[in-house]
């Protein structure tokens, strides 16, 4: 408690209020129920545990300061500056122990719901009669802030749906948020909310009674076909000469302050004190975390001798990795299709078929697996009747299905998936933007992807969206222009270990590239490349297109050539893997010398003078579509072939007058 004040007071920024409130119900799951182990942060079996309201970071760090993870005394002192372990929210990746990235409220809640999933689906998967190589809790503490955001209704509701009983969540219930006391703005009654839901909930307890809190934890424990929520009443800035009020939430104490809490609760002055004797009691916690470990360790080698072809999976799936064969035979698979085909479509084909070798895949939609083409045939379903199927039907619930997502992805052993309409994604950005900041393997399916859906109408039409997640650091967008590209576009969201990736997908359908006279589908890895030339010479003009636009720019570039100018048409799937790539590659696909570039794309035109340079042409559409055929929505926007050459001409014009 006074570790986390410490804290907050040195670098004159933070939230002490919390961390001195549930201090108690913190102290008590990590020192009597937390199955982990500081010496191995990525020990499969061991609990999860999320700080949901993640600006209560510095009591997650004494925490982990005091039970022996890879983190000291300086670390705590170097709270919130530049370049520390341990920065003013919880980062995963940065520091050690930390299972989640947390401060966004309602994420952290939703997180550990995808964790538990992950948990259930492994153990259903791998367990076997006298081998339980998979059997651990998902613990989380939860604030009033994260009652009151949406994502933690979607979360919790099906979580209750799902029966996920190895949910155990303790709300730290102070009633009090920065603008005041809760009741301003939330007056529910949480306890009847959650059992609404399908949750055990056990009190309200009194947040300081240690005996009552563990009580309640294995009530929780016990609990198989519920997940739990035990209700702590808690005094925000416990001990302080401020506690309960607004006031201690997330301003520093004055030294005065401070010095009053310590002495309320008889404790040293001094900065950063810890006995000696509560160190060696906490640091306990690596005995009992390598004991319990190297018994998992002897338990899956008997596993093993059982079950040698499991244990393999196993190992293989926790390690990220793949079967050697896993992409064996995929670009072969339209081979042998003539008729036009929608990417949607094909990325089904590829999707259903990327399971039969990767165990690991699961996923589902939002109540669009017809639409999307995202149902795994013959994988089942996982719900609460059983827990092995591969399809999770997440129900009309984005926000939540991406931040579920993100848990599963953090839990390991697994690669999610989800989809939805691209319009949709402005549901989901929250959880994206915390996945790329994580920088964990979540694949999310757009489908639907333009003006092309069609009659659905611009409410269903996205424009923006395409733009918005290429802004995202570390978000792989790639929007394939055909099925061959489709595919390769899934080998790279399987191979992507840096981020998530989002794959983009028509609706409508779309030709197949006659790779006869186009290039072969692998320059999807590069994120563009030369799709078709005309002549020998330097090209007078480069077309760029992405998705269904590519057979536009080709179109285009096509009578060019019959007029007799030299045209580059250049597919350019991701902007992100394009800009990864050496610079010689780059340049040889995109000449600095050549400032005749037309894109075409059917969204908001902003961001591709990256592209084209000031110089250059966008054909592209600044406004909301309308609701037409989406043939008919192309020619009315003038998304088309003619655009196209009109700009091409013109600024082969222009350049040759300059």
């Amino acid at each position: 408690m006074f570790l986390a004040l410490d804290m907050v007071e040195k670098a004159r920024s933070g939230h002490p209020g919390t961390p001195m409130g549930a201090a108690d119900l913190a102290f008590t799951l990590w020192d009597r129920l937390l199955k982990h182990n500081p010496r191995d942060t990525q020990w499969a079996d061991r609990d999860r545990f999320v700080l949901s309201p993640g600006h209560a970071s510095a009591l997650l760090y004494s925490l982990l300061y005091l039970t022996g993870y890879d983190l000291s005394l300086d670390d705590l002192r170097n709270f919130r500056q530049w370049g520390s372990k341990t920065p003013g929210h919880p980062e995963y990746g940065r520091t050690p122990g930390v299972m989640a990235t947390t401060g966004p409220l309602g994420q952290g809640f939703a997180n550990g719901i995808g964790m538990a999933i992950a948990e259930r689906f492994l153990s259903e998967h791998f367990n076997r009669p006298g081998h339980e190589i998979i059997n651990h809790f998902t613990y989380a503490i939860v604030s009033d802030g994260d009652m009151q955001e949406g994502v933690t209704s979607e979360a919790a509701s099906l979580a209750g749906t799902l029966r996920l009983g190895k949910v155990i969540y303790i709300y730290d219930s102070n009633h009090i948020q920065i603008e005041g006391s809760t009741s301003i703005a939330f007056s529910e009654n949480v306890a009847r909310r959650f059992e609404a839901y399908g949750w055990q909930v056990i009190g309200p307890i009194e947040g300081t009674d240690t005996e009552a809190i563990y009580e309640a934890l294995r009530r929780g424990q016990k609990e198989t076909e519920k997940p739990s929520l035990i209700i702590c009443k808690t005094i925000i800035g416990h001990c302080t000469p401020i506690e309960g009020t607004a006031k201690v939430h997330s301003d520093p104490l004055t030294e005065l302050q401070t010095d009053e809490a310590k002495d309320t609760c008889h404790w040293p002055e001094s900065n950063f004190y810890v006995p000696e004797d509560v160190l060696v009691y906490m640091r306990k916690a690596v005995e009992r975390g390598e004991t319990a470990e190297r018994e998992w360790n002897e338990r899956f080698e008997q596993y093993e001798r059982a079950y040698p072809d499991l244990a393999k999976r196993f190992r293989t799936q926790f390690s990220g990795g793949f079967p050697p064969d896993w992409d064996t035979g995929l670009s072969d698979l339209f081979n042998t299709q003539t008729s036009p085909i929608a990417t949607r479509d094909a990325g089904g084909t590829v999707l259903n078929t990327l399971v039969q070798r990767l165990h690991g895949l699961t996923g589902g939609s939002a109540d669009l697996a017809p639409s999307t083409k995202t149902f795994l045939v013959g994988y089942g379903n996982f719900g609460w009747r059983e827990h092995n199927g591969h399809n999770i039907h997440f129900g009309v619930r984005e926000h939540a299905m991406g931040a579920i997502a993100g848990g599963m992805a953090l839990h390991g052993g697994v690669i999610p998936y989800t989809a939805t309409f691209l319009t949709f994604s402005d549901y989901m950005r929250p959880p994206m933007r915390l996945a790329a900041m994580m920088k964990i393997r979540v694949i999310y399916i757009f489908t639907h992807d333009s003006i092309g859906l069609g009659e659905d109408g611009p409410t269903h039409q996205p424009v923006e969206q395409l733009m918005g997640l290429r802004s995202v650091p570390n978000l792989t967008v790639i929007r394939p222009a055909d099925a061959a590209e489709t595919t390769e576009a899934w080998r790279e969201a399987m191979l992507n270990k840096d981020g998530p990736t989002a794959l983009v997908f028509s609706r409508q359908k779309l030709p197949i590239l006659n790779r006869a006279e186009c290039a072969p589908a692998k320059g999807v890895m590069r994120g563009a490349y030369t799709l078709w030339q005309s002549g020998n010479g330097a090209p007078e003009v480069i077309l760029i297109g992405t998705g269904s636009e590519v057979h536009v720019a080709l179109d285009a570039g096509k009578r060019l050539a019959a007029e007799n100018v030299n045209v580059r048409v250049l597919s350019m799937p991701s902007w992100e893997i394009f800009d990864k790539q050496p610079s010689d590659y780059r340049e040889s696909v995109l000449p600095s010398s050549i400032r005749a570039r037309v894109a075409v794309e059917a969204g908001i035109r902003v961001g591709w003078e990256h592209y084209v340079g000031l110089d250059g042409a966008v054909v592209g559409l600044d406004r909301f579509g309308a609701s037409a055929p989406g043939e008919v929505l192309f020619k009315k926007f003038g998304i088309d072939a003619d655009h196209v050459v009109a700009a091409a001409k013109d600024l082969i014009r222009k350049q040759m007058v300059n």
